[in-house]
């Protein structure tokens, strides 16, 4: 039995990975210190369930010198749960619930829940 069980990894199956979050999303944070904030997707963890939002979620690392780089104390973005994030909607200018939608094309894209826009993340 593990000696501290906090400390384990809670990493969801790759079967139950569902994220509404993409990478170079717009994203509005709604829970937590930086409620309000929007900014742009790095990375995403989906696995963790997690997300790295430009701007948001800044700590402070004390990083040691190397001889590739100086050291001191660096501000980076932290991972932020993506529950805490919204989709932000350029047209209904807040964050949004999205839907899937498929063209006549056949191909699928996620829309706007409340105006029907199209949403897609820009590259």
């Amino acid at each position: 039995m593990p000696l501290f069980r906090s400390k384990q990894r809670r990493d969801i199956k790759p079967h139950q990975v569902k994220c509404h979050i993409r990478k170079d999303d717009q994203v509005v944070v709604i829970a937590g210190k930086d409620k309000g904030k929007i900014g742009r997707v790095l990375q995403v963890f989906p696995r963790r369930q997690r997300a790295i939002v430009e701007g948001v979620n800044i700590v402070k690392r004390h990083m040691r010198p190397t001889p590739y780089a100086e050291g001191g104390i660096v501000e980076k973005p932290a991972p932020i749960h993506i529950s805490n994030l919204m989709v932000f909607c350029p047209k209904c200018t807040r964050g949004v619930r999205i839907g899937r939608k498929i063209l006549e094309d056949g191909s699928k894209v996620r829309v706007c829940k409340r105006c029907g826009e199209i949403i897609e993340a820009k590259e």
